[in-house]
């Protein structure tokens, strides 16, 4: 029998610490502490060649459970539909009318940190609603 493995989620983005920030607020995740040695985030950024500087970024879940997040620095713009996204489960267990109200809170939560709305996706025969939202780069992702 194989053994459970722990991973970390990587996207490729502009602007890596401004990205993880966001999705801290997002999932209720945190930025661990700077390296030894150094004071701040900045501080340890500052200590990089001018190359690596805001080259990458994560945070985690401060209880243990999710993985890592880590967030690094790509040329390139997003093109095209990100091949991977993330379901954000904030309705867990409610159904109809109820679901549809903690989606929609939760969907002008994340709108105001700059988050954006792209569909709704009503409840049919046989999945609930969800909503399909952009991060603050355009990466796809999921109110579930």
């Amino acid at each position: 029998m194989s053994s459970i493995r722990h991973f970390q989620v990587t996207f490729d983005c502009a602007e890596p610490e401004r990205l993880a920030r966001f999705w801290c607020e997002v999932l209720g995740y945190v930025v661990p502490p700077p390296p030894e040695g150094f004071a701040t985030w900045d501080d340890y950024d500052r200590s990089l060649p001018p190359e690596r500087r805001g080259a990458g970024f994560a945070c985690h879940d401060p209880s243990g459970v999710g993985p890592r997040l880590y967030f690094q620095r790509v040329p390139e713009g997003k093109v095209v539909k990100n091949r991977v996204h993330l379901d954000v489960r904030v309705g867990t267990g409610l159904v109809g009318e109820e679901r549809l109200a903690t989606l929609q809170a939760e969907c002008e939560r994340l709108v105001a940190l700059g988050a954006t709305r792209e569909r709704v996706l009503l409840a049919d025969d046989y999945d609930e609603s969800c909503i399909v939202m952009q991060d603050i780069e355009g990466n796809e992702f999921c109110l579930d």
